[in-house]
């Protein structure tokens, strides 16, 4: 049965003044639906994102009955696209499938549904009060083809603005605590329930403590310790994933982090106290923690003046000379921190009544908490932005998922997908020797992949990627960078020419195709630009065996290469197994350094591509490998990674990848071409290795001496098996960037404690990059 607790603050002495919320921004991914609550007046507008994406719309009335005229007077049409995914047998139709039936949505309600064209922007007004599901639907695409399904922005604008934002629950919901502003509130939890903690209106702390309901039963006060938590996790706060649990005193864990859609907390301060506000002159101010004093005496616990909590949504860190600073949270309406109890707990949570500093963006508001029983589960996950306004983005799991997760429990979150650090039973020692010295698989599908197609494909690759893409011939691959007009990188990665005038662009930052489509308008291309990622998933295959591995299980048609003549930096169209097997495509590249191949295949064949790369590479002692193995493979091959040796204040040729801008054979002007044809040779900074001379390491951000000042800086830094040495590459002055020189890398403060070491070029490995071409 629902609990539903709310009640008034008992000393309500703020005026809302919080700004009205006019309109909300939603994104429906493709093959994907979402659902809204509209009243009359509201308008709906939908956007494709790429402009090729069209949306259907299943509208109905209060009464659940289909009621397309309520939206719009236009005559429905046949939802041709829902209707065609549906008689699919993949993941996306079994997905769509069953949230239409939580959605209770029959086959007679998708019939006759409005269509919004992907190429133009529909403002949509609701007649009454209605439930819209907006679904960008479409067939999975192929891995030659380049029409995926691909995104919709939906806004609403409100009729009568509200003022919060109360997601809809992620299952159903066991109980409901709504946190008046001001105020506190207790709950009770079991273990293995869940509590979600939402921020209604934006901008709004909320300090979390709770006890261990048994131990206090019996006396003691065991509650959440900060101070264990960042000691045992090594972070200020808690992630989902690997670092995931607030800890109590006994280093035991109390709660753990499954998902976050901020980022952004506070472990180290106190909930606020009368002593705060009586120092900042405002005597009598009612405080979080006397409100926990409060609600907390009925179970016993004593009163304190200021009580330690995680303020979550509490804006704080700490500047290089030590200061804890503080400004409004990065949360938004509807934020939320989602939490699995694991003990029986009594919890405490708060809404911060600070009005006097940024603290809850100056006006205190409401939080809202959320209960939901043990028997549900939730996927961990951490949200990001690609741009500053758009609706968080949940970290995701590739099609290799039940593959690798069966293998290891540690993983990580890259660029916005779960992938596994290390493998439980190999570790990356391991997995960096079975890449050496036999053959390796990795999930790689973190990586974007951004379709690029039409008349103008060429020129307009030609002006946004510093690299010759006229010179390219089709099934041939070439690495490029992405400049600012300043020179700097905004990304770099690999162009594939599928066609003369199709490309498939693979890298590694979601906003490189913002920036594409955005110069494609302000210059008039004629080009279609797709992001294709969730409909090609891919492995890479590396090491000396890799190709002897691949040969065995992809057939290639006679019009196609074939994976034993695949030249370097070249790509094929093939099916696993025969002529009749999946569709592959297979390109002859890799970021180890070793020979190797990457596998691409719709999601749906994920698992049956993993099943055969790994049953043919039994006989050749394959391992699977995680990005701690790759990240000390790529260091040996000295190649670049975005934020590491590569940044928008940083250049192609100052990040060792300027055999990727041809200045003297492109005659086309590209971005970033007049700054990067200014830069003086002689006076560059430059990327080369460092061998360090003893057995301590040194890391990313270190700064690089001769005598006593910096003359560069350690970019990335490894221990390596290969040499038995630990190896740096680091960015330094032109002075300083010959083979030989001797130079220290300044640990501590940078004066007390150097690292000797020595230039040399690289790559470490394999200086001739004879194994990779072989």
């Amino acid at each position: 049965m629902l609990e539903m607790i709310k009640e008034e603050s008992e000393e309500d002495r703020f005026l809302n003044l919080q700004s009205p919320i006019d309109s909300q921004q939603f994104r429906v991914e493709g093959q994907q639906a979402i659902r809204l609550r509209l009243h009359v007046g509201d308008v709906l507008e939908i956007i494709s994102v790429d402009g090729e994406q069209a949306a259907e719309l299943i509208v109905l009335d209060m009464d659940g009955h289909a009621a397309p005229q309520l939206l719009d007077s236009r005559l429905p049409v046949t939802g041709d696209n829902i209707q065609q995914q549906l008689q699919e047998t993949g993941t996306a139709a079994k997905a769509l499938a069953k949230q239409f039936e939580s959605w209770q949505i029959q086959a007679k309600d998708y019939q006759t549904v409005l269509r919004v064209q992907g190429d133009e922007l529909t403002s949509l007004v609701a007649y009454a009060d209605l439930t819209v599901v907006i679904v960008a639907a479409g067939p999975s695409m192929s891995i030659e083809a380049h029409t995926p399904p691909t995104e919709l922005k939906v806004v609403v604008k409100y009729a009568e603005p509200i003022d919060e934002v109360l997601p809809e629950p992620l299952a159903e919901v066991k109980a409901e605590i709504r946190i008046p502003r001001a105020s506190a509130r207790t709950y009770e939890v079991k273990k293995g329930e869940w509590i979600q903690i939402i921020d209604v209106s934006g901008k709004q702390c909320s300090d979390f403590i709770v006890f261990d309901k048994q131990a206090l039963e019996q006396g003691n006060e065991v509650g959440l310790d900060s101070t264990a938590t960042r000691t045992v996790m090594g972070l200020s706060n808690p992630v989902p994933g690997l670092h995931s649990r607030f800890l109590g005193p006994d280093m035991m864990s109390m709660v753990e982090v499954v998902q976050d859609t901020v980022g952004r907390h506070d472990s180290f301060l106190f909930a606020c106290t009368a002593k705060y506000y009586e120092d900042s002159g405002y005597f009598g101010h009612i405080s979080c923690t006397e409100n926990f004093n409060n609600v907390l005496k009925p179970y016993g616990i004593k009163p304190r003046a200021g009580w330690p909590a995680i303020n979550l949504f509490f804006n704080t860190g700490i500047e290089p000379c030590g200061t804890v600073f503080m400004d409004e949270p990065w949360s938004r309406p509807g934020d939320y921190v989602l939490m699995r109890a694991d003990k029986d707990l009594i919890c405490a949570s708060s809404a911060c009544p600070d009005d006097i500093d940024p603290a809850n963006g100056w006006i205190p508001t409401d939080i809202h908490v959320r209960i939901y029983g043990a028997e549900h589960h939730f996927p961990r996950s951490i949200a990001h932005r690609i741009t500053a306004e758009e609706h968080p983005r949940m970290t995701k799991t590739s099609g290799f998922h039940n593959r690798t997760s069966a293998l290891t429990k540690k993983f990580i979150e890259y660029a916005g997908y779960w992938v596994a650090a290390e493998y439980e039973g190999w570790g990356a020692n391991a997995e960096y020797l079975a890449c050496r010295e036999r053959v390796a698989v990795l999930d790689l599908t973190p990586l974007r992949k951004i379709d690029i197609t039409g008349p103008d494909a060429v020129a307009f690759l030609q002006y946004v990627l510093t690299q010759n893409v006229r010179r390219m011939a089709v099934g041939e691959i070439a690495h490029s960078a992405i400049c600012l007009e300043t020179g700097g990188m905004i990304d770099d990665g690999t162009i594939f020419r599928m066609a003369d005038q199709a490309f498939r662009w693979f890298c590694g930052d979601s906003y490189t195709m913002v920036w594409m489509a955005e110069k494609a308008e302000e210059k008039g291309f004629k080009v279609s630009i797709r992001n294709a990622t969730e409909q090609i998933h891919n492995l890479a295959v590396q090491g000396p065996n890799s190709r002897d591995l691949l040969s065995q299980i992809i057939w290639t048609s006679e019009s196609q290469t074939s994976v034993e003549k695949l030249k370097w930096f070249h790509f094929t169209i093939g099916r696993l197994g025969g002529p009749d097997g999946v569709p592959l495509m297979v390109s002859r590249t890799g970021y180890t350094g070793e020979l190797g191949y990457e596998v691409w295949c719709h999601p749906d064949a994920a698992e049956a591509v993993w099943d055969a790369i790994w049953q043919a590479g039994q006989a050749f002692d394959i391992a699977p490998m995680g990005f701690d193995a790759l990240d000390m493979l790529r260091v040996e091959a000295g190649l670049s990674m975005a934020e590491y040796e590569f940044g928008p204040d940083v250049t192609p040729f100052e990040a060792g990848t300027g055999f990727s801008v041809p200045l003297s054979t492109k005659e086309e002007d590209f971005i970033g071409r007049e700054a990067l044809a200014r830069e003086n040779p002689e006076s560059r900074h430059k990327l080369v290795g460092l061998i360090l001379d003893g057995g301590e390491s040194a890391a990313h951000g270190d700064l690089v001496y001769q005598g006593r000042f910096p003359v560069g800086i350690v970019t990335s830094a490894i221990l390596s098996p290969l040499l038995g040495k630990q190896i740096a590459m680091i960015r330094v002055a032109p002075e300083f960037a010959k083979q030989d020189t001797k130079l220290e890398v300044g640990k501590l403060d940078g004066i007390q404690k150097r690292l000797g070491g020595t230039v040399v070029k690289l790559p470490f490995y394999d200086p001739k990059r004879a194994r990779l071409l072989s």
